[in-house]
């Protein structure tokens, strides 16, 4: 059910003399109060009309803020019914850590809901079979799946497998077990990982799966494992809500040394 909420905002709060523009700085106090859980998920934000008004500003201004918070994934705007909140601070965030990377997945594993929404054996494309280091017509089996957490989705991911690789487990296994998991039961248990993070815009196919707008922000995870015997044995791309994933690291540093991860 949806509640017209009282935002706290006016416009001694907007300076027209600072480097940022208008719509900016509007964006970032209405962002700051769906954050922080003060307006509430589902709450109705007044409509541009009133803000326009109560801020001094144009309208133009106050709809690219509007736009730019749908762009975020923090509001979804309806022709009829207004700007409603879909963000829900009350919804927990995921934590990874390099340090931790193998325990923290399986851990991620056993603590999450998946749902597999694809499986098959296919031929990979040259990217990923020279990242699993494959030669001739070595096919892969392709792992689609959607991760929640509390019933909210949170991750996205595409995971290629050798498939003599995944031949040790089940298909059916796939919707129960965590890959670390599989693998371990294959006889390939990861061992080594490296992984590459970037920041991307959710693209229309992802951003549905997800529940977040088209160029919302998502964290991109690009990892490879090797088993013990340093072969490759899965390449994921993992695609995160920003708003639902964080990467921590604590690093110290002794007199004239470089910097170095500690857990």
């Amino acid at each position: 059910m949806l509640s017209d909420v009282a935002l706290d905002i006016s416009a001694d709060q907007i300076d027209d003399t600072a480097d940022s523009p208008l719509y900016q700085q509007i964006y970032a106090l209405l962002r700051e109060q769906i954050i922080s859980g003060a307006v509430p998920t589902n709450a109705r934000l007044p409509a541009e009309q009133e803000l326009t008004e109560r801020l001094g500003v144009s309208r133009i201004t106050v709809k690219r803020a509007m736009n730019e918070l749908a762009t975020s994934g923090l509001v979804r705007r309806h022709r009829g019914r207004g700007t409603v909140v879909v963000f829900d601070a009350a919804a927990p965030t995921v934590k990874g850590s390099f340090s931790t990377l193998i325990d923290g997945l399986t851990r991620m594993g056993l603590d999450t809901e998946v749902n597999l929404l694809d499986c098959a054996t296919i031929t990979p494309d040259p990217e990923t079979a020279e990242a699993l280091e494959l030669k001739g017509k070595a096919k892969v089996q392709r792992i689609v799946r959607l991760r929640k957490l509390e019933g909210e989705p949170f991750s996205y991911l595409i995971t290629c497998i050798p498939a003599d690789v995944a031949k040790g487990y089940s298909d059916d296994e796939l919707a129960t077990e965590s890959l670390i998991a599989l693998l371990e039961k294959a006889g390939h248990a990861p061992k080594e990982a490296e992984q590459t993070i970037t920041a991307i815009a959710a693209e229309a196919a992802v951003a549905s799966v997800l529940g977040v707008t088209p160029g919302s922000p998502l964290l991109r995870i690009h990892r490879v494992m090797r088993d013990a015997e340093g072969r490759p044995v899965q390449d994921i791309t993992a695609h995160y809500r920003a708003d639902r994933f964080q990467y921590h690291m604590r690093l110290t540093r002794d007199a004239d040394e470089d910097w170095t991860e500690t857990n």
